[in-house]
């Protein structure tokens, strides 16, 4: 017989109203990826899930999977809150870029333990760390989130050597259609890219999620940095994410 219960450590990504006291989850989770999940009377005053579904809310849940779409919150044990991130503005649009980059990256069922383990590091430095005084656009933690999500998603660009010919010349521009960077005699009308951005990505891709705002990137390299990443969002994947669409 199918296993019609399922407990998994997930992050809330987001919650929607539903009804006269429900919540639509959307929660990316351990075992099976992306999920949908309704939780019964969680806006009642006495709901016995509180502020534990909050968003962003690190927690393992416990879900019966019935016959349709969403399954059903059926328990809660709360891991970490990220109550002081969802207290601060600058925070809570920073986790939405990591939370609708999920969302749109990865299918529903499509599982990646990998993925969620940067998702919750992401959270916790920026919890631990604080938002950019810039905001997400500029941050290098949401950039090194962006092309490490990439990475285990099986899109990152090839940088180590020229895409196109693969030899191991200087890189002069970057090709979405040829996978990563190319070299002078490749360039073919692809957007120019600075050896800076380059080493930037390399440097954000090698280091810790904790020392990303540490690689001394200047913004001319932060804005051809953020370039890549939504070109390959957009010709791999299919998107751009709205919540960096107005900076």
């Amino acid at each position: 017989m199918p296993v019609r219960s399922l407990s998994t450590e997930a992050v809330i990504l987001r919650a929607l109203r539903y009804g006269e006291a429900d919540l639509i989850l959307h929660v990316f989770t351990l075992e099976r990826g992306r999920m949908g999940a309704i939780a019964k009377g969680a806006r009642r005053t006495q709901s016995r899930f509180g502020a534990r579904i909050e968003p962003f809310s690190h927690a393992e849940l416990r879900l019966h999977l019935g016959r349709g779409d969403l399954a059903t919150l059926t328990g809660v044990e709360l891991l970490r809150s990220h109550e002081r991130l969802r207290g601060s503005y600058g925070c809570m649009a920073t986790a939405q870029v990591a939370a609708e980059s999920v969302l749109r990256m990865f299918l529903e069922g499509d599982a990646s333990p990998r993925a969620f383990e940067a998702l919750v590091r992401f959270l916790d430095v920026l919890e631990e760390a604080g938002a950019a005084a810039d905001g997400p656009a500029t941050d290098p933690l949401v950039l090194s989130f962006g092309l490490k999500l990439l990475w285990v998603a099986g899109f990152l660009p090839h940088l180590d050597g020229c895409a196109s010919c693969g030899a191991p010349e200087p890189l002069e521009a970057f090709s979405v259609s040829a996978g990563g960077g190319v070299c002078s005699a490749c360039q073919n009308g692809a957007q120019p890219l600075s050896a800076a951005a380059i080493d930037g990505m390399l440097s954000l891709l090698r280091r810790p999620l904790a020392e990303a705002r540490a690689v001394g990137l200047t913004s001319s390299t932060v804005r051809e940095i953020l370039w890549v990443v939504e070109q390959i969002h957009s010709y791999h994947c299919g998107f751009r994410l709205r919540t960096l669409a107005q900076r």
